[in-house]
């Protein structure tokens, strides 16, 4: 039986870019994640605080509520990991440990939590392994 693909944390810059005419060579690499996340069901995760990151921040692109509301509820089709108290606190942990901003560790502890093997965002140091999560810029070369 063939492994299965690895789990990936989709940021939500990488969102964002699949949504972003004004950097076509960024939208074209960031629509393909995008698409593989349809694809292949279960290997692309996001969580709440990225959807709530790219709702503000196509609002400020002036994209209409209308659209950023149905990209939120078809993205929320992917695995989605809550934001909780729990997670919280393993983003603190996560904070003191790579001396990161907390909205940073709360991708790092959402990408653990739901067994993220790569963390797809320019965000992070590209190829740094976050002890068993790699991080892995899909914009660089």
């Amino acid at each position: 039986m063939p492994a299965a693909n690895p789990i990936r944390f989709l940021d939500t810059n990488v969102l964002l870019y699949a949504y972003d005419t004004d950097s076509p060579a960024k939208r074209f690499k960031a629509k393909k994640w995008v698409e593989r996340g349809w694809q292949s069901p279960g290997e692309i995760s996001i969580s709440v605080q990225v959807l709530q990151e790219l709702a503000v921040n196509l609002e400020r692109k002036k994209v209409s509520k209308g659209e950023i509301h149905q990209i939120l509820f078809d993205l929320s089709a992917w695995p989605v990991v809550d934001n909780t108290l729990l997670l919280l606190k393993l983003a603190l942990g996560e904070q003191l440990r790579w001396q990161i901003s907390l909205w940073d560790a709360m991708i790092l502890a959402a990408a653990r939590s739901c067994g993220a093997e790569e963390l797809i965002s320019e965000d992070f140091n590209h190829g740094q392994d976050y002890d068993g999560i790699r991080a892995v810029n899909p914009f660089r070369g």
